[in-house]
């Protein structure tokens, strides 16, 4: 069975560590300060939010998800930043239920919609997308600072 709850302040090592794969999944290096800012805010529920997802008690899975507003909406709109499960927790719905708890989520803050980004070449992810979302074709650019 699959819990979805947002992050406790037990959880944090098991979270640093999901969430240490998925920075590595996407070929990038974060500093410690990026770990502890990102937990820290999940902490005060302010600006960021976290769910993690357990099965059997352990925390295989989490989100992370922010509401901004919008211009081309009435209400917030819910941005999913990030989304990562073990590769041991793949293939057994976490996904798709940590998605579905982030939507009930924003839905009971009237936001608009959820949106996010992954990488064209992740299939894997994409093909439980495709089933869960639209794809809006977007290209994302980024203009470093």
């Amino acid at each position: 069975m699959i819990t979805i709850a947002p992050l406790k302040p037990e959880d944090r090592e098991a979270w640093e560590n999901l969430f240490r794969a998925y920075i590595a999944f996407y070929e990038r290096v974060a500093p410690q300060e990026v770990y502890d800012r990102a937990w820290r805010e999940f902490r005060t529920g302010e600006r960021m939010q976290a769910f993690g997802a357990r099965v059997g008690g352990e925390l295989v899975g989490i989100t992370h998800f922010l509401v901004h507003p919008s211009t081309s909406a009435l209400t917030d709109v819910c941005y999913l930043q990030d989304l990562f499960i073990a590769p041991e927790a793949r293939g057994k719905g976490v996904a798709r239920a940590l998605i579905e708890a982030v939507a009930d989520w924003a839905s009971d803050r009237d936001c608009d919609r959820v949106y996010w980004h992954t990488k064209e070449s992740n299939v894997t992810a994409r093909r439980l997308y495709d089933q869960v979302a639209v794809n809006r074709g977007f290209i994302q650019y980024q203009l470093p600072l």
